[in-house]
C-alpha cells in the first residue's frame, strides 16, 4: 500500500499490501469491503479500482489491527451465528461455530414444548438465547451476564433482530435467585489459567475465557446450583473443553443428573455436555 500521502491506490495494491502484512487475503477482502461497501465479487472484478485517501486511511487501519490478532469480527463489527447476524465488539466474545452445537442440541430437547422456560448463563453478545428465541419463538427466554457492556450488547442485538428475549444481570445463579427453567444452557470460561491458547485470544475480554485455576470452576458453580433453578426433567447443557468432557460428566452425575451425555463440535471434538433432573 502506498505511504500516507503519496495519492490513490488501488484495490490490487491494497490487497499485496495486506499480504505483505500477513493479513489473510479473505480477511483483507472483508475489510476492503467493509470499507467500500461492496461485496467480494465485485472487488475481485475490479481490482484496478482506487480508494479515496480517507478510505485508504480506514483500509491501512484496519489491516495493522489484524496483522496485530484483532479477530476480523471487532473490526467489521458483526459475526453471523446460527443463521443471525450479531453485532460484536471487545466487550463480548466472538461467537464460534462450534457453540451451535449446543444450540441444535438445545433445540432438539425443545421441539414440540408450547412454552418452555430456558436461561442461557453467561450470554455475552447474546448467540445462544437469541438464536434459541428465533428458532423457537414460543420460548420464554431469560439471558445473563455479569458484564453489564456484555449485556448492552446482548440488548441491543435482540432489539435489533425484534427478538423477545428478558435480560437480567449477576454471576451465575445470583441473577435469578429463585427461579426455575426447563432448559439451562451456558458457554461460561472454561480455559485453563497458563493455557497456551490464550495467548491468541488476547484481544477478547478475559473474564469470558479463563476462570483461572484448572478452568473447571465456573463449571462447577453451574452445576452445583442447577438443581435448584431447574424444573422436574429439567435439562442442563454446557459447552466446554475439548478435554474436559470426563470432569464435566462426572460433575453432572455427583450432582445427580441422569442421562448425562456429550456431543460434539464440527471438528469432531468433545464439546458440550448435559444432564437431566431426575
Amino acid at each position: 500500500m502506498k505511504p500516507e500521502g503519496s495519492g490513490a491506490f488501488s484495490v490490487a495494491q491494497a490487497l499485496h499490501a495486506a499480504r505483505e502484512l500477513g493479513v489473510d487475503r479473505l480477511d483483507a477482502l472483508m475489510l476492503l469491503g467493509e470499507v467500500l461497501s461492496c461485496s467480494r465479487t465485485w472487488l475481485l472484478a475490479h481490482d484496478d479500482a482506487e480508494l479515496s485517501t480517507e478510505q485508504g486511511k480506514r483500509l491501512q487501519a484496519g489491516f495493522a489491527r489484524r496483522a496485530a490478532g484483532e479477530p476480523l469480527a471487532y473490526l467489521l463489527g458483526e459475526k453471523e451465528f446460527h443463521g443471525l447476524m450479531l453485532q460484536v465488539n471487545s466487550n463480548v466474545l466472538v461467537p464460534r461455530p462450534d457453540t451451535e452445537v449446543l444450540v441444535d442440541w438445545a433445540l432438539e430437547l425443545l421441539a414440540g414444548m408450547a412454552q418452555p422456560s430456558v436461561v442461557d448463563l453467561g450470554t455475552g453478545s447474546g448467540a445462544i438465547a437469541l438464536a434459541v428465541k428465533h428458532a423457537h419463538p414460543a420460548a420464554a427466554v431469560l439471558a445473563t451476564d455479569l458484564s453489564t457492556a456484555a449485556l448492552e450488547v446482548a440488548s441491543n442485538n435482540a432489539r435489533r433482530l425484534a427478538l423477545d428475549v428478558e435480560f437480567a444481570q449477576g454471576s451465575w445463579w445470583q441473577a435469578l435467585p429463585t427461579r426455575r427453567f426447563r432448559l439451562v444452557l451456558s458457554n461460561p470460561p472454561y480455559i485453563a489459567a497458563g493455557d497456551e491458547h490464550l495467548a491468541a485470544l488476547a484481544h477478547e475480554p478475559a473474564l469470558a475465557l479463563t476462570p483461572g485455576g484448572d478452568g473447571l470452576g465456573a463449571l462447577c458453580s453451574i452445576v452445583a446450583g442447577a438443581q435448584a433453578h431447574l424444573e422436574p426433567g429439567g435439562w442442563l447443557l454446557l459447552e466446554h473443553g475439548f478435554d474436559q468432557a470426563d470432569a464435566v460428566q462426572a460433575l453432572l452425575r455427583g450432582h445427580g443428573f441422569a442421562a448425562v451425555q456429550t456431543r460434539h463440535d464440527i471438528a469432531g471434538q468433545p464439546r458440550c455436555s448435559g444432564g437431566h433432573r431426575q
